[in-house]
């Protein structure tokens, strides 16, 4: 099968593409400055000879997207709008144009979407859309702000004879170098992954291997439309998150952040307080109802996996 991957140069997609030509499918990926064979330039805001590609392939996964790890200023919470709207419009007008559409386009969202709460869990019927929670900075209503916008565009696209999957994903867990995982295990590593603001909040999370599979899952099952939530089924609070990564890389201690600790530290890494502070309580309802199979459902085996799979050896007591 050939896959296009506009926005494919990042994290998310660098696993994607891994896997996807390890099965032996053909991959096409849209970058700003391309750099290696089958990465073809594209500027995520108007069609151009990118589109050529999009023509007659059969999968197309839209990633791109300004990184939220980033201070929340205007002017990069415009950019973080205009990267996912503008991106999302084109990849649509680029298959309505097709002579030969693919047959499914599942565009990244994000778990954010959801409201920061403690009580229950979100699935894509039951959950809440957040914007509008009580006790929070009104700035995260901005993230929502993106989120829906982003799955907005994906509506619009007049794309009659391709199918359109949203997908809500939460964080990707995978050992490569600058991802998430790695910034979390250096601090973890430091002493430093202790409770952030008490540790309540909900850290929703996927193993990378999941991801992938659940992608392709999506893909088979051409009975699936909509959003759809990419999480593993058991987020947990983030100061048992924290311990458990510790506990893969053999740290014993991390030391705890107030609230003003957290912002000082997402000052001096150049990101926001909300990527910690916000709880995201995310469920995959609609794979699970599918059928979908979770390898790594557990935080503490996927944690252990992913230490193992970095090359680390656990310190012995």
């Amino acid at each position: 099968m050939k896959f296009v991957l506009p926005g494919g140069t990042g994290q998310v997609g660098t696993v994607l593409r891994r896997a996807l030509e390890a099965d032996g499918h053909e991959v096409v990926v849209f970058g700003r400055q391309p750099a290696r064979a089958g990465e073809v330039r594209w500027d995520g805001r108007t069609v151009g000879a990118w589109a050529k590609e999009v023509d007659g392939s059969d999968v197309v996964i839209n990633l791109a997207g300004r990184s939220v790890s980033c201070r929340y200023t205007p002017e990069n919470l415009k950019a973080m709008m205009d990267s996912r709207v503008d991106s999302a419009r084109v990849v649509g007008e680029a298959i309505a144009a097709a002579a030969r559409p693919p047959e499914v386009w599942l565009q990244m969202s994000t778990a954010t979407i959801y409201a920061h709460r403690f009580d229950a869990a979100h699935d894509e019927d039951t959950g809440v859309i957040g914007g509008h929670e009580p006790g929070v900075p009104d700035y995260w209503g901005y993230s929502v702000d993106i989120a829906t916008a982003w799955e907005r565009e994906l509506e619009r696209a007049d794309t009659p004879h391709t199918r359109k999957v949203a997908l809500r994903s939460a964080m990707v867990m995978s050992p490569d170098r600058g991802g998430v995982f790695d910034v979390l295990s250096w601090l973890a590593r430091l002493g430093l992954g202790g409770p952030v603001a008490g540790g309540a909040q909900y850290v929703s999370w996927i193993h990378d291997r999941d991801f992938v599979r659940a992608v392709e899952f999506l893909v088979e099952r051409d009975d699936l439309t909509g959003p759809v939530n990419l999480a593993a089924p058991a987020p947990l609070p983030q100061r048992g998150f924290m311990r458990t990564l510790r506990s893969a890389w053999g740290v014993p201690v991390g030391l705890p952040a107030t609230r003003w600790m957290a912002e000082l530290g997402a000052f001096a890494l150049r990101s926001d307080t909300e990527l910690l502070l916000k709880s995201r309580r995310v469920v995959p309802g609609r794979l699970l109802a599918a059928g979908f199979s979770f390898d790594h459902p557990h935080w503490p085996e996927a944690a252990e996996d992913l230490v193992r799979r970095r090359g680390h050896r656990r310190r012995r007591p």
